[in-house]
Order: C-alpha cells, then structure tokens, then sequence
C-alpha cells in the first residue's frame, strides 16, 4: 500500500500528539510537561536511541504503542527524519488504510498521545540520535502489531526538500 510523505502538519498530526517547537528566542525555554505527566504505578525513564540512516522508499510493516503514557522524543543532531502513524480500528488495531507519515527536521520534536500506533522513527540522513522519555513499570509498555507492508515515497516533498530537508 502506497503512503506519501508530506511536510509536518500540526492539525493533521493533532490526533496523533504534536510536533515540538524549539524556543522563539536565545534564552527562552519551551516546556514540555502536558506531555510528561505522572502515572501512577509506573516510573519515569529518559534513555537515548541511535539510529542506522534509511532511505525513501521504505517499507513499514511493523508498528507500536504504548498505551499508558505519552512518549516524547528529542532529536539530537539530525536533519530530518520520517514518522508514521496510523489510528486505531473499531478494534483497537493499527488501521494502515488511514496512515499518515512526515518529513519532519532535525530542529523539532515529536511526542504521541497515549497508545498511538507509530512506526519506528526513521532517520534520513545519517546515523543519529534521540533523547526518549517516557513512564514505564506496566506490563504492556510495548504493544507490538505486524500491518499489511506500507511503502513510504518521498514524492509529496520535492526533490530539493526531500535531499536538503
């Protein structure tokens, strides 16, 4: 099944979570706490993901959620990087049929609602890294479901945004 890239959009990711905004100004802070608050039973964890480039076209086939708590990631030295989401069917199940995925640059964040589906986060570039935090302790932290593969083109982007982000 073919999905297009398309450029960060925040009402059309809103279901999804939302694209986090570096400060307007040197100095200025921007808070994330909506994102990070507690759960009770589970702790909370901040660890860092490196990740081997990729390139467009990429087959998504394998999706996640994490159903007790938002999960916030803070890219480190990157350019851009691609994330996919889907809904949830009637059943609760990834819906492929309804994913969406973004180009998104080095220079935001991206953080999910709780149990979003999402692919992992794909790096465009080069090897990078993401600071993640999230609460964990619950036995499902990591919900895993295998999907009907999806292709992700790069042709909702032109050729100079997809190369130079």
């Amino acid at each position: 099944m073919p999905l297009t890239v398309r450029h960060p959009d925040p009402a059309a990711f809103a279901p999804f979570g939302a694209f986090l905004q570096p400060p307007a100004g040197v100095g200025d802070r921007t808070m994330f706490g909506q994102w990070l608050e507690p759960v009770p039973g589970l702790s909370q964890q901040c660890h860092l993901n490196r990740v081997a480039p990729s390139t467009l076209p990429l087959t998504v086939d394998l999706v996640e959620s994490h159903p007790h708590a938002s999960q916030l990631f803070l890219p480190m030295g990157m350019s851009r990087y691609l994330v996919t989401v889907m809904p949830s069917n009637e059943a609760g199940a990834p819906d492929p049929e309804h994913a969406l995925a973004f180009v998104v640059p080095g220079t935001l964040g991206v953080v999910y609602h709780p149990g979003t589906w999402h692919a992992g986060i794909a790096v465009l570039d080069a090897e990078a890294s993401f600071a993640v935090q999230m609460w964990r302790g619950a036995e499902e932290d990591d919900v895993f479901a295998s999907i009907t593969p999806l292709e992700v083109h790069g042709t909702g982007l032109g050729a100079r945004e997809l190369i130079h982000g």
